[in-house]
């Protein structure tokens, strides 16, 4: 009797390899990429809301408030910030400018103007 057994040949698993190996190749990059731009999005939606509670307790206090970090998070309406993200506020007697980034972004730093506008990147 012929008998024979199945299963792939080395062929057959080389080629397999090598196109599993450069779809990683293209993926990778783009998943850091997209790894980037959340840790941007994040830096960039806390200094948003710092913002926001710098308008709110103007509008109580009339006056802005300096903070940075952990500080802008005691602001009223902030509830906490993102972990790792840097913020600044800088307050003056009709307005404020704040900056926010992330270490792990792209290197964009967000800046906030109040008497500008808001959000300039």
């Amino acid at each position: 009797m012929n008998s024979r057994t199945s299963g792939f040949t080395l062929l057959e698993l080389m080629i397999t390899m090598t196109i599993v190996a450069i779809l990683s190749a293209i993926a990778v990059p783009q998943f850091n990429d997209y790894r980037a731009r959340g840790f941007d999005l994040r830096a960039m939606s806390d200094l948003r809301n710092v913002a926001i509670a710098e308008e709110v307790y103007f509008l109580d206090e009339e006056q802005y408030l300096s903070c940075s970090n952990e500080t802008c998070a005691n602001l009223p309406g902030v509830s906490s910030l993102s972990q790792g993200v840097n913020i600044e506020i800088l307050a003056g007697d009709t307005g404020f400018t704040g900056s926010a980034f992330h270490p792990k972004g792209t290197g964009k730093v967000f800046a906030w103007d109040s008497l500008q506008g808001g959000l300039n990147f």
